[in-house]
């Protein structure tokens, strides 16, 4: 919100698309139009909630079309409008003033409650909760067909998808979809590039990590690599097996394991406790969602209570929890989508090891040159010119696609090292 004064002064627009097939919407604006937001029918009965900003930096050309973000949050069922929004990388923070680091000076951003069930978004039936990620996708496709129509600027933008955690597995996925529905004329979008933070692509490279990356920071004994190696092993030969479900459960006693052997880790960022992470956030996010922004919206219904985080959601995608998702890397790189990578160094849940462990089964023609390059220094630059201070991050790039190592940062790299991230985005939509 750029200002909640202008919420309260919104305009009610109600669109039905009454061919059975399409999804039907309900949207509304702020009064500058700025801001939009809305509910679609991606299914009977199941909705998805969006709310979309236009970047008050926006300038566009012919030549040089000004991008959108889309972000995706992870979980399954961690809430995109208030985590990545309010949290993370929106206009307002959880007090509603005013974020200095907010990716809107890069982009336009739209924010998603995906999947049916997060957030604000919501199924009129339990039973209607995906249950596999095709599923995801699939109303990912519809919410971008209606909003294709729906916001003016979204058919001519270049659409970056930004995925953290679950959220990167699903923007794999959903960049896929859109490529290959491009390239058969069926959605009317430029699909810029598929960003994957601290994302959930290969458990078992995950799995694999933890063991030794812990004893290197003195939290598990020498003791401990062995037991944790062979749970992990465990992990690796399930999921070959496709025996995700099966898989879940030993990725689960695998991080009991940890936490009763590292004096219960931070699994977000292994330098901190677990009670340290993130804590301001915690304690307003769910007042505001209910409370202020709920009543500006005007359009949530009274009975959808907003949550960080929705059991059910993830409940009802066990089966998928472990599927990895290096084949759609793999598939983004060859139709020539730039893809971006970027990890914090202290995550451990998503582990920067265990991501180029996952980098370096892609079969893509330009991994030997990506590899043999070497990194170069990031440093964050007061001006386009001028840049000093520490190194903040390595960077990678060969072709399309791009590596960032974020010094300093955990599993939530825009929260953990702000300034960093926003410059990251920026350098990636600029391509």
């Amino acid at each position: 919100m750029a200002s909640t004064g202008k919420v309260i002064a919104s305009i009610l627009l109600l669109c039905f698309l009454l061919n059975g097939d399409k999804a039907g919407c309900t949207t509304a604006s702020s009064a500058d139009g700025n801001q939009m937001w809305g509910y679609t029918q991606v299914r009977p009965k199941a909705h998805l909630f969006w709310w979309f900003y236009k970047s008050p930096q926006r300038v566009s050309s012919p030549a040089k079309q000004w991008p959108t973000v889309l972000w995706l949050q992870g979980g399954p069922g961690g809430s995109g409008v208030g985590g990545g929004n309010f949290m993370g990388v929106g206009p307002l923070d959880t007090n509603l003033k005013p974020r200095n680091s907010t990716w809107l000076q890069k982009a336009d951003l739209l924010f998603v409650d995906l999947p049916v069930g997060v957030g604000y978004s919501y199924a009129e039936d339990p039973s209607l909760l995906a249950r596999t990620d095709s599923e995801v996708v699939a109303d990912a496709s519809a919410l971008l067909k209606a909003l294709a129509v729906e916001i003016p600027t979204l058919q001519s933008s270049p659409l970056f998808l930004v995925g953290e955690s679950y959220g990167g597995k699903l923007a794999a996925m959903i960049g896929v979809d859109i490529a290959r529905s491009i390239h058969a004329g069926s959605l009317k979008l430029t699909l810029g590039g598929v960003v994957l933070g601290d994302s959930w692509i290969s458990p078992a490279d995950f799995a694999l990590s933890y063991a030794e990356l812990l004893h290197q920071v003195s939290r598990l004994d020498a003791n401990d690599v062995a037991p944790a190696n062979k749970i992990a092993a465990k992990v690796k030969d399930e999921m070959a097996a496709g025996q995700f479900a099966k898989a879940r459960i030993t990725w689960v006693e695998l991080s009991n394991f940890i936490d009763s052997n590292s004096a219960t880790v931070n699994w977000e960022n292994f330098m901190l406790e677990s009670s340290m992470t993130h804590q301001s956030g915690l304690k307003t996010i769910d007042g505001i969602m209910n409370g202020v922004v709920k009543q500006k919206l005007k359009i949530i219904p009274k009975d959808v209570v907003w949550q960080r985080a929705s059991i059910p959601v993830n409940n009802a995608l066990d089966n998928v929890f472990m599927k990895p998702a290096i084949n759609e890397v793999d598939e983004l790189l060859a139709y020539g989508v730039v893809v971006a990578i970027y990890n914090g160094q202290f995550d451990l849940i998503c582990s920067t090891v265990g991501v180029e462990g996952w980098v370096r089964k892609l079969k893509w023609d330009g991994l030997k040159n990506f590899l043999s390059l070497p990194r170069q220094d990031v440093f964050v630059c007061d001006t386009p010119v001028h840049c000093s201070g520490a190194v903040r991050a390595f960077r990678k790039t060969y072709q399309n696609l791009h590596f960032y190592w974020i010094l300093g940062a955990g599993h939530t790299v825009p929260v953990d090292q702000p300034d960093v991230a926003l410059q990251m985005i920026g350098q990636i939509v600029a391509t």
